[in-house]
């Protein structure tokens, strides 16, 4: 019903900045939320932000003031900007969409992960 294809990760150096990318494909499926989360090495998977159609946003608190996500609602997409990395930023991150199947059955997809490593 949906595949998502995530880019745009990479490394970079603490106070650095990145651009993520997701490109959902859909099908009979309606689009009602699109988010980003990670997980890193010896993690669990945790929210990181997350965009509603109308446009309303959640962060999570270690992201607030850093991150800003957005969407275009007319491509599928959602972005993450990641200014002032940290070096506890490393993950994987991983877009996420929840909808509606055929407008009816609530369904959830993950695309595959992009890496984002910080160091120095």
């Amino acid at each position: 019903q949906v595949q998502l294809v995530e880019s745009g990760g990479g490394s970079v150096q603490p106070g650095g900045s990145l651009r993520l990318s997701c490109v959902a494909s859909r099908s009979m499926f309606t689009i009602l939320s699109m988010g980003w989360y990670r997980q890193g090495p010896g993690k669990q998977r945790e929210l990181v932000a997350r965009i509603i159609t109308d446009g309303s946003t959640n962060y999570a608190d270690f992201v607030k003031g850093r991150f800003t996500i957005s969407r275009d609602n007319a491509n599928n997409t959602v972005y993450l900007q990641m200014n002032r990395l940290k070096p506890e930023d490393t993950a994987v991150y991983y877009c996420n969409v929840g909808g509606l199947i055929m407008s009816m059955r609530a369904a959830e997809y993950w695309g595959q992960g992009t890496q984002v490593t910080v160091s120095s």
